[in-house]
């Protein structure tokens, strides 16, 4: 299956205009480490990469398969997931994660825990659980598109932080067929959480 998926990964890679490597040659996993995703578990490991950079060097994309394994013996997990990442000037995003709310996040609400709440997107907020230190940044960030975009999308984590964005469905291996939509979307998502510069008159 691995060699199959890396066959078809790399066909997609090239037909979205981005490179294709096996493992890792970038060293790029010191960018990732302020991410929750990547602070669970162990034998963490980043295959299957996609690399594009635009020609300014404002922007660059990987898309990449992420293992780790959580618990021991018995209850010993193997978890897979695909996983949109960006780094972009154009961001300058609150520390934040959002990940699909369970009733044990609704439970964990009512002691207190924080879930910002958006009262015009109530779908959105009972869809999500949305958390970060500073919640006025945040909801500055969640602007109107991004909270209707989500709306209408369910299960996926976004975490961002200053320049830095992720995006992936947990546990979940995305289908080579998809890729090129989940390239899409995460695009879409570095477009609607830019940092927007007053205009400036001359």
């Amino acid at each position: 299956m691995s060699e199959d998926r890396s066959r078809q990964l790399q066909a997609v890679a090239h037909n979205i205009g981005m490179r294709f490597e096996e493992e890792d040659p970038w060293g790029f996993d010191r960018l990732l480490s302020e991410f929750q995703l990547f602070k669970r578990g162990r034998h963490r490991k980043y295959f299957h990469l996609m690399r594009s950079q635009d020609d300014l060097m404002e922007t660059d994309v990987r898309i990449f398969d992420y293992h780790f394994v959580t618990g021991s013996s018995n209850s010993r997990k193997t978890h897979l997931q695909t996983v949109f990442f960006i780094q972009s000037k154009k961001l300058g995003l609150p520390h934040f994660l959002m990940k699909p709310e369970r009733f044990f996040h609704r439970l964990g609400t009512y002691l207190g825990m924080q879930d910002i709440d958006f009262e015009a997107f109530p779908k959105f907020s009972d869809q999500y659980l949305l958390q970060g230190k500073d919640e006025d940044y945040i909801r500055a960030s969640f602007k109107n598109e991004v909270l209707h975009f989500f709306s209408l999308q369910k299960g996926w984590s976004l975490e961002g932080l200053n320049y830095y964005l992720i995006f992936y469905k947990k546990d979940q291996l995305l289908l080579p067929s998809t890729i090129a939509d989940f390239y899409k979307k995460g695009m879409t998502l570095h477009r609607m959480l830019q940092t927007r510069l007053p205009d400036i008159e001359l």
